[in-house]
């Protein structure tokens, strides 16, 4: 009697799935259309060295922010620009304090491989008044928006140039430039280091390297049951060898590796 008893009790077990450990809500990393190529590689090693899955939400950083500040559920904040997690931590809505910058990369001016023209540097293109150049909208993207602050200085009147075409996002800018409604564009380096339709005709289009550092923090949205995977996330992106690795995908490391503090001024972590 007592072995028919014990056999059907290990039955129950494991119909209910108690002989295997319960695979948890994975944590949500937002995190900018930028980075997909490099996470489709980085997040598998992640998942395999520590056994945790993380489900990631590719997604413009100033529309995450907006989310994050509405509560969305977003465990780790990856961002484009350091002040989109800045502004979150100034309003104390990150939990693992200052923003942690991991990769940086600078803006550059691409034309299509395909266009028979010479390149051009970005000076004689702004000059040039029938040029037609891609920019990324201020109000849509955090690339619209330092492209637009740098362009400010560089040339205060360039609002009223004619042939100024705006896009929502990076990827828009280069469909533009490769269905030939473009003729130039400024993106991000890192995005087309590896792509074949673009080509860079000028690496320093201000005339000094501009860095953009991208930089990330647990939000105040994650999730407590979920905290400890997203802390281990967030600690994996700046360990040496993933910054490494983002080289691979045209990122730079950052000059330090550091936090910033609300004041803007480098801390050693």
């Amino acid at each position: 009697m007592i072995r028919p008893a014990v056999a059907a009790l290990v039955g129950l077990v494991s119909l209910l799935g108690m002989g295997e450990p319960v695979q948890a809500e994975p944590p949500t990393v937002g995190a900018p259309p930028s980075l997909r190529a490099a996470f489709d590689e980085i997040v598998p090693i992640f998942q395999e060295e520590y056994r945790a899955a993380v489900s990631v939400v590719y997604t413009p950083s100033k529309t995450l922010l907006r989310q994050i500040e509405q509560g969305a559920s977003i465990d780790v904040f990856v961002s484009a620009g350091v002040e989109e997690v800045e502004h979150l931590h100034r309003n104390k809505l990150t939990l693992s304090g200052a923003p942690r910058i991991f990769a940086q990369t600078s803006l550059v001016l691409v034309m299509s491989a395909d266009s028979q023209a010479t390149l051009v540097s970005f000076p004689d293109a702004l000059a040039a008044r029938t040029t037609r150049i891609a920019l990324g909208d201020p109000e849509m993207s955090y690339l619209g928006e330092v492209t637009a602050r740098a362009l400010s200085k560089f040339s205060p009147t360039y609002k009223s140039r004619s042939h100024m075409l705006y896009a929502p996002h990076t990827e828009d800018i280069l469909h533009m430039i490769r269905m030939g409604k473009a003729d130039v564009g400024l993106v991000y380096r890192a995005i087309v280091i590896n792509h074949g339709d673009v080509r860079i005709s000028d690496e320093t289009p201000f005339g000094a390297e501009l860095e953009i550092q991208f930089a990330q923090a647990v939000v105040s949205t994650c999730r407590p049951s979920l905290r400890s995977v997203a802390e281990q996330f967030s600690d994996f992106l700046t360990t040496p060898r993933i910054v490494k690795l983002l080289q691979k995908y045209g990122f730079e490391a950052p000059s330090l590796p550091m936090t910033r503090s609300t004041r803007s001024t480098p801390t050693m972590p």
